[in-house]
């Protein structure tokens, strides 16, 4: 009995292993699929001197993927936060839900929500449907607040709507919220709960998470991670029109309508976010759509090129890497198979695997190795004690310390990457790489890379007798740097 347990178990891991190996994207050379070798090369050049922090890209040519990289500690099994690029899907969720009959999309809000609406709703918000938060149309001026103390829901509900939904526009988190909301209202199920036997599990995406709010709803603006080449599949599925190795996962004409001018949202000729909206989808020069999140994470569509973009990276100027694709990635695809070129193949495929973020710098020798420990007065960082290891200079730096009460220890790697765990604020938890090394004989600088995420921390450490300065930054935030320093204190040995 045992033994045909075992067996069935082992039948199982195997079934399971093809499943998802079948679910996998197949590979493909670039010139098989009309793309140039040489042009992806310049392509990485520009990206790896030009944008500040790459993070990941895949590059999908009739359904091969034909080039792929992660910028080390990025790496192609890590999860990564999408930010907004979590809003397509969430729209995906609501266009298969219609097709069940359980949504429509002229629905009312309110028919969804009638324990949080207003006493007295105005008109306004009265006339608010599925279509207008789709289309981020809600009529309201600004976006409504969410705060952990009230519901989503009855905020969103309680906010003015001075305009005529439908008419204006305004990106709006909180609308998409909303939708996630819906789903979960119509379905018993929350919006990762539903899209796992719908859209998850036959892309073959293990082990998505979605953020929840304080009511247990999907975020649905935001909050989602997943694989780069799970974003090159999502992709990939709304290039195909919702068909997935023979199945209609998504309704062809939801997709043609998601992805399509639904409403107007700017005039500049020259910027991305100029060309028209859909149901939580931009559309973009060249023909193409895009979902996209905050500090450059994009899924990009090119069906006259019959292609797809993935891209995660950490940069302030969003637009800069869109620029680049369209500069420099566009002109590398052609219309017919390509002459194979090994040697250009090869060097692409040394460059892809090279890949990698500029660790700590320096190479000094500290005048005295700081073993002391350091401790700050209260501050709002909510760093209380730091520490440095490592006298012998041929190995790394040890930094440990306190953050909010958490003991943590952290290992530099000299010139390299080396995996720890992050403790800092919302990033509690988080992996992370380190790479750190003294720039001076008195100064210390650690780099943090929480590499399911876009964020980089830089921290300096200045020396001098028993004080310490510290600084702290990070590549990209929702919030002004705080460049302040810290001063901490060396307290005599226990």
């Amino acid at each position: 009995m045992r033994v045909r347990e075992i067996c069935l178990g082992l039948l199982c891991l195997v079934h399971s292993a093809a499943w998802v190996a079948a679910a996998d994207l197949p590979r493909s050379t670039p010139e098989e699929q009309g793309v140039s070798s040489v042009d992806l090369r310049a392509f990485l050049e520009a990206a790896d001197s030009q944008v500040t922090a790459m993070n990941s890209v895949m590059i999908v040519r009739h359904g091969h993927v034909i080039a792929e990289g992660w910028w080390a500690p990025y790496r192609p099994e890590a999860r990564h936060s999408l930010y907004s690029l979590s809003k397509s899907f969430t729209s995906t969720a609501i266009g298969i839900a219609i097709a069940e009959g359980k949504v429509k999309l002229d629905d009312p809000v309110l028919k969804y929500f009638p324990e949080d609406a207003p006493a007295e709703p105005s008109n306004n918000l009265k006339a608010m449907r599925v279509s207008d938060l789709l289309r981020m149309a809600t009529g309201q001026q600004s976006e409504p607040e969410r705060k952990d103390d009230l519901p989503w829901t009855k905020t969103f509900l309680a906010h003015p709507v001075p305009f005529k939904p439908g008419t204006h526009f305004l990106y709006n988190t909180s609308a998409t919220y909303m939708l996630s909301a819906i789903i979960q209202k119509a379905t018993g199920q929350t919006l990762l709960d539903y899209l796992q036997p719908r859209l998850f599990e036959p892309l073959g995406i293990e082990n998505p998470t979605w953020e929840s709010s304080p009511q247990g709803i999907s975020t649905g603006g935001y909050g989602l991670s997943i694989r780069t080449e799970d974003i090159a599949k999502f992709g990939q599925l709304y290039l195909q029109g919702g068909n997935w190795q023979g199945r209609q996962l998504v309704p062809k004409s939801w997709v043609e309508a998601a992805t399509a001018r639904q409403v107007a949202n700017g005039s500049n000729p020259d910027s991305d976010w100029d060309q028209g909206y859909g149901y939580q989808f931009w559309r973009c020069r060249n023909g193409a759509f895009r979902g996209d999140g905050a500090f450059g994470q994009y899924c990009i569509v090119l069906p006259e090129l019959d292609a797809v973009i993935a891209i995660t990276s950490g940069v302030r100027d969003m637009q800069q890497v869109l620029n680049l694709v369209w500069d420099k990635l566009l002109p590398a695809f052609r219309p017919l198979r390509l002459k194979p070129d090994a040697e250009a193949q090869q060097k692409l495929q040394a460059q892809l695997r090279g890949l990698m973020l500029p660790p700590a710098k320096g190479a000094a020798v500290p005048r005295v190795m700081p073993t002391k420990k350091y401790t700050f007065p209260e501050n709002d960082r909510k760093l209380s004690a730091l520490k440095l290891e490592g006298a012998n200079p041929a190995e790394p730096v040890v930094l440990s310390g306190t953050i909010d009460g958490t003991d943590f220890r952290l290992v530099c790697g000299k010139g390299q990457w080396v995996d720890g765990r992050g403790i800092w604020g919302t990033l509690k938890d988080q992996p992370c790489a380190v790479s750190g090394n003294w720039v001076d004989a008195e100064t210390f600088v650690a780099r943090i890379c929480f590499y399911e995420t876009p964020f980089i921390m830089t921290m300096q450490l200045k020396f001098a007798g028993d004080e310490v300065r510290y600084k702290s930054d990070y590549n990209v935030g929702f919030r002004p740097p705080d460049t302040s320093e810290l001063v901490g204190k060396a307290v005599a040995p226990e």
